[in-house]
């Protein structure tokens, strides 16, 4: 992931598709345990925030025994880290095949502001654990599989740029948990959209 970040590389060098995080291959029933629990841990870290629910809360509300809950995911840092990457890959799958703007078939400005918007939902839904992802070691942010995907979908929508890659790295940037969290109590979530918008244009013009 950081041959982007240490030297020049072409934006067509890495198919978008190959970059998109793979599904678990799992059993019918078990695909079916895992989607009731990370369905219930979103609900009640919504809810309740991510510190004030045990695992045992998650376990009763997917109606699973929490042996299954521990055997699958560990602690609540394995089941954070399954939350967000189950949640990664429906916007993986939207940018790559859904509907415009966000998915193919707008014009590039159009999809490039659909994705921040789209991006924006998903990390406020889920901020704390997206800071604790990106945050969990120096450089974890640069680790993560999912932002090699999201940094590749914005290097190709940005043709007119002279150097797509650094421009993607600089626009990701703006929408890092940690200053998403630091901005969110003086801003406000539209004001931090409305500012993101206004950039994101900007950078699509240069």
């Amino acid at each position: 992931m950081f041959d982007d970040l240490n030297g020049p590389q072409s934006v067509s060098a890495t198919p978008l598709e190959l970059l998109r995080t793979p599904p678990p291959k799992e059993r019918a029933d078990a695909a079916r345990n895992r989607a009731a629990i990370l369905d219930a841990a979103a609900r009640l870290f919504a809810a309740h925030g991510v510190e004030a629910v045990s695992m045992d809360q998650v376990a009763a509300a997917a109606g699973v025994g929490k042996g299954t809950l521990f055997r699958r995911f560990g602690d609540k840092a394995g089941l954070a880290a399954a939350l967000l990457d189950a949640r990664e890959r429906v916007l993986q799958e939207a940018v790559l095949s859904g509907p415009p703007p966000l998915g193919p078939g707008a014009p590039e400005p159009d999809r490039l502001i659909a994705f921040a918007d789209a991006y924006l939902d998903y990390a406020f839904e889920y901020l704390p654990l997206v800071r604790m992802s990106e945050t969990a070691s120096p450089g974890a942010r640069y680790r993560i599989g999912a932002y090699r995907f999201w940094h590749r979908h914005i290097a190709i929508l940005l043709p007119r740029s002279e150097d797509p890659e650094h421009a993607a790295h600089a626009l990701l940037a703006m929408l890092d948990a940690e200053l998403l969290t630091a901005l969110l109590p003086d801003l406000g979530e539209e004001r931090i959209r409305s500012g993101v918008r206004r950039m994101w244009t900007a950078a699509d013009r240069d």
